[in-house]
């Protein structure tokens, strides 16, 4: 269990964040932590359910960054269902 940090930008929001992680995460817990700092502010929230992609494909709710190969700085992008 280590910080590692790993850019994520939310559908629709135009800032690409800094977002510092545990490796140990799964996507469902870092699709919260991208989506706790853009739903309700800058996007409007939704009740659905959220999604992390990496180059294009959508990642499993229990893939860890180390299992999607997600490096450092990374961009994941987050949005909703």
């Amino acid at each position: 269990m280590a910080l590692f940090p790993v850019q994520g930008i939310f559908d629709d929001d135009f800032v690409v964040m800094l977002i510092p992680v545990d490796d140990a995460d799964p996507m469902s817990v870092i699709a919260e932590k991208v989506a706790h700092h853009a739903a309700g502010r800058r996007v409007a929230p939704q009740s659905g359910p959220l999604q992390v992609r990496f180059h294009g494909h959508v990642l499993a709710e229990t893939d860890t960054v180390a299992d999607a190969g997600v490096a450092p700085l990374d961009v994941l992008q987050v949005g909703y269902r």
